[in-house]
């Protein structure tokens, strides 16, 4: 009979991203964010009913799991109050406010289910684990796209959500808002779909806001890292194989491994 896994035990596992046990919960974690997001894209097209409600299945069995998830966080944290108000936990917070329906609004529901896609933020250290980034270049241009991805994809998702049910001739499928929410965060602004409702316009606002100041800084911080490892002496991790480090450190930041410079 194996032994009852102990609080700091199961704290090591969810958070670890090496060991098998550490590994195979952070894979299934986020592959219940993709399905999540990809079932909220699905419903978003003309599919049998059948079909529809299969999906609703999964997804709500995915939204338990979630709740467990952040309960389990929560029944492990030191501080419950630090953990309340921590970034990702509002996050996880966020995306678990749907198992309560009695609370919220439905299409207030309808409409936070679209910020799902950012507990991806929670595993990204685990995505540079995954794909072997070996790079700080590599690391920022990895957040960046996923900074812009998670964006994209919420804006999209909000904007279908509040201009489908009054301007479904522009707005037929999430696909359309994908290309609505791209040409006007890069400003460019074609004017062939264009928002009539007043929370659509705000919307609109809101994303020409984050196209002019997020991109260019994020992009911003891409060439002064560039800039910045031009003159970076590589130290490569005989662990994780991890080289974008200080140039007087000592361990490596991905996985604690003790540093060994190429001339020891």
């Amino acid at each position: 009979m194996s032994p009852i896994p102990t609080k700091q035990t199961l704290k090591f596992y969810l958070e670890d991203i090496e060991t098998p046990i550490g590994k195979t919960i952070n894979l299934i974690l986020l592959f219940f964010i993709l399905l999540s997001s990809a079932i909220f894209v699905a419903e978003t097209y003309p599919i049998p009913e059948e079909l529809f409600r299969i999906l609703e299945l999964i997804d709500d069995s995915i939204l338990v799991c979630f709740a467990i998830e952040y309960l389990l966080r929560f029944w492990l944290a030191d501080n419950k109050i630090k953990f309340i108000f921590n970034f990702f936990s509002l996050i996880d917070l966020l995306a678990i406010l749907p198992i309560f329906p009695g609370i919220l609004e439905l299409s207030f529901l309808r409409i936070i289910r679209w910020f799902r896609i950012l507990k991806l933020i929670r595993f990204l250290k685990f995505q540079i684990y995954i794909f072997r980034i070996g790079t700080e270049d590599g690391v920022i241009f990895a957040r960046i796209l996923l900074t812009l991805f998670s964006i994209i994809f919420i804006f999209s998702g909000l904007i279908y959500q509040v201009e489908h049910s009054v301007n479904p001739k522009s707005f037929k499928t999430f696909l359309d808002a994908v290309y609505f929410s791209v040409v006007t965060m890069t400003t460019v602004g074609f004017g062939d779909v264009t928002p009539i409702s007043e929370k659509g316009r705000l919307l609109t606002v809101l994303m020409i806001l984050i196209g002019i100041s997020l991109i260019p800084s994020q992009l911003g911080d891409l060439i002064k890292q560039l800039l910045k490892t031009t003159n970076k002496t590589e130290k490569v991790c005989s662990h994780c194989g991890f080289y974008a480090h200080d140039i007087d450190a000592k361990f490596c930041k991905m996985c604690g491994t003790e540093l060994i410079m190429n001339n020891e």
